[in-house]
């Protein structure tokens, strides 16, 4: 019998799949959570600059979300809905449309689909090819939009791509903003490469972007080349979808990544952090007049998480029904970049990367970022890696987290950068 199913391994590595991936570098079996800080059986505790990977902007068990879910399930609300109405999902719209639709002009039509970022993907891919009668999409390089077949054509990392088992078509690759050393504007290009009747491109139904390339290493677009994308998807005939999965919900310091740069984009999915308590919730934000899928023409089962509408409702209401939320996270993006800086010094060639709450060091490899986090999980400290080489060192705590915590898990962060490197170099003189 192989050594990894007899009665000595635990039940984790004798029965789940070899696809399991955070636990394999972060083994200690998490029983609590709380704010910023996860708690294994044992009672050890770690701070968490992973958040579910920006699936808890709002902390673990958030007090407010928590009651409120606590009191529908025990007055017997609805559990399952479909996309049935229900009184939970009809609170959740009224407050989406009041703190976050109408404040910012937008005059969107909320559609709910299956509970992952990548159905929202695959969603929004669709109806842009229904829309335009086209089939191509412009996505770019290091973006990730989710590992089903149709999201997975417009994600750029090797890795994931080759677990497809087949070819994934439908989707052009164009360079990032930044992807080329030196000057080139890579909006240049891809005006250069649509306007030539013998560029190659199938004029484009969409064009797919994050603001910030969460899995793809924290590359941040300049507002004006987003602006310069948006003019070219409206002057092509093509949509805007701005993917927002780990973008959103505050991460880079307004609820939508995109606030402040001057778009407007057709289509944006949402999902991670949407619903506030790490519950599956995803939805597209469609411009009225690309709202053309029929009924069910794409649907789901578990399109209607009412538990989700519950917690996501609170969240709306609690953190974005002012702007005192919004102020503090500036400031913690302050703190962040500061803290970062700090890293990134005595890191040979460390580079920040990223904005708001979302920010990184860039290390220089991908073996120097997993060592990094290695050893900060050993004293303490929850935190990944991302990039084409996972080569940055990724904070994503949540948005909630106290200027006191952040400061201590930097701390054991800049502790386990300095492990890391003394370790690099007693083997190099080796």
């Amino acid at each position: 019998m192989p050594k990894d199913m007899t009665e000595n391994s635990n039940i984790f590595e004798r029965r789940e799949s070899e696809a399991r991936s955070y636990c394999r570098g972060m083994p200690a079996t998490f029983a609590k959570a709380r704010g910023s800080e996860l708690f294994d059986e044992n009672g050890r505790s770690w701070i968490d600059f992973l958040a579910g990977c920006s699936s808890l902007n709002y902390g673990h068990n958030d007090p407010d979300m928590k009651a409120a879910l606590i009191e529908h399930i025990s007055g017997d609300g609805i559990a399952h809905g479909l996309d049935l109405h229900t009184d939970a999902k009809g609170a959740f719209l009224e407050a989406f449309e009041r703190h976050i639709l109408k404040p910012r002009g937008m005059d969107h039509r909320v559609m709910f689909t299956g509970p992952t970022g990548a159905n929202a993907v695959e969603a929004a891919m669709k109806l842009a090819r229904k829309a335009t009668g086209r089939t191509n999409i412009i996505a770019f390089t290091n973006g990730f939009h989710g590992v089903t077949a149709g999201a997975l054509a417009a994600t750029g990392n090797s890795y994931h791509r080759g677990g497809a088992g087949m070819t994934l078509n439908g989707v052009t690759r164009m360079p990032y903003d930044g992807y080329f050393a030196g000057s080139v504007d890579t909006a240049d290009f891809l005006e250069a490469m649509l306007e030539d009747k013998s560029g190659g491109i199938d004029a484009p139904a969409a064009i797919i972007l994050e603001t910030v390339q969460g899995e793809g290493g924290l590359n941040a677009a300049r507002a004006a080349w987003v602006k310069r994308i948006a003019r070219l998807a409206k002057d092509h005939g093509a949509l805007l979808i701005i993917d927002d999965i780990q973008a959103g919900c505050g991460r880079t310091g307004t609820y939508f990544s995109f606030e402040e740069m001057g778009v407007t984009p057709d289509i944006v999915t949402l999902a991670k952090s949407l619903s506030g308590f790490g519950l599956p919730m995803a939805m597209l934000l469609v411009r009225p007049e690309h709202d053309l899928l029929g009924p069910a023409e794409h649907n789901g089962t578990f399109r209607g998480n009412t538990h989700a509408f519950v917690t996501a409702r609170v969240a709306i209401e609690k953190y974005w029904a002012d702007d005192a939320f919004e102020k503090a996270l500036a400031r913690k993006a302050d703190l962040i970049h500061d803290a970062l800086a700090d890293l990134a010094a005595i890191v040979p060639e460390g580079e920040i990367k990223g904005r708001g709450l979302m920010q990184g060091v860039d290390v220089g490899s991908g073996e120097l970022a997993a060592d990094i986090c290695a050893r900060a999980y050993e004293k303490g400290l929850v935190i990944e890696t991302s990039g084409n080489e996972d080569q940055v060192v990724k904070v994503l705590a949540p948005l909630t987290t106290p200027e006191q915590t952040f400061r201590k898990g930097f701390n054991i962060l800049l502790d386990a950068t300095r492990d890391a490197l003394a370790g690099t170099a007693k083997i190099a003189a080796e």
